[in-house]
């Protein structure tokens, strides 16, 4: 079960709130905040379709790229233990640590469904 809405390449969030009975979510990947929400998952789904082509018809009025742009760099945070295994690969394997965060990385994005079940 996917808990989250494909449309031309974006993704949607979904979530419910119990106090006031609504499903709703924000578009995933993008430079602003587009929300959505329904009463169902069928409206949900409309909902978001229809906050995308929103979006998208925005960004060509404004002249707006609408993906967010990543960089590339951002800080992991992990045990000195893990660090130090890490370390100890990398070495053994002859490469750089980036390199080796970066080939596990590359694993991961092939490979999502069967290391995150």
């Amino acid at each position: 079960m996917e808990d989250y809405l494909k449309y031309k390449d974006y993704l949607g969030s979904v979530e419910f709130s119990a106090d006031d009975g609504v499903l709703h979510g924000k578009i995933i990947g993008i430079n602003d905040l587009v929300t959505y929400e329904g009463t169902s998952v069928v409206e949900l789904r409309s909902e978001f379709e229809d906050a995308v082509e929103d979006y998208l018809q925005m960004c060509v009025d404004l002249e707006k790229e609408p993906n967010k742009f990543f960089k590339g760099v951002f800080n992991v945070r992990t045990s000195n233990e893990t660090h130090r295994d890490l370390v100890i690969i990398a070495e053994k394997k002859k490469m750089k640590l980036n390199e080796l965060v970066n080939k596990a990385f590359d694993f991961l994005v092939k490979n999502e469904d069967k290391v995150l079940n």
